[in-house]
């Protein structure tokens, strides 16, 4: 950006954040500033969210599968599928998000405690609900036999 002047606009000046703590240098008047680092968020907490919202929402595709199974044939067959592929993202949620949360406390400078959490909770209810769902499309397609 120009100025009237044809100049271009001054850069502003650079702002750092204070230093968390100033060690001093011996037999120097100066000291050594070490700045603050920002926590960093870990991957393997919020990988573990995603997978467990998708893990619960396939475990809910699942229970809807096995409510067909009273009346369809195939509703089982793809209640089954479908469990499959729940648990496995239920169950790597539930893996992710322990390993984050181990993560997490053994390092001050990363973050994401809530989200591990939040996975772990979202993939065991994946697992529960997709448990609950098979055995009762079991239970339907053999009570209607």
């Amino acid at each position: 950006m120009t100025q009237s002047t044809g100049l271009p606009a001054p850069i502003p000046p650079v702002r750092f954040p204070p230093p968390a703590r100033i060690d001093p240098v011996p037999g120097t008047p100066y000291g050594l500033a070490i700045l603050p680092i920002r926590p960093i968020l870990t991957g393997l907490a919020s990988g573990s969210l995603a997978a467990g919202i998708a893990g619960l929402l396939v475990s809910g595709v699942v229970a809807i599968f096995a409510l067909a199974a009273t009346s369809a044939d195939w509703g089982a067959l793809a209640a089954g599928a479908f469990a499959v592929l729940a648990l496995v993202l239920s169950a790597g949620a539930v893996v992710l998000g322990a390993f984050g949360l181990r993560q997490v406390r053994r390092s001050s400078a990363l973050t994401g405690k809530g989200l591990a959490l939040s996975g772990l909770i979202c993939g065991g209810l994946g697992v529960a609900v997709t448990l609950i769902a098979v055995i009762s499309a079991i239970l339907l397609v053999a009570t209607r036999a």
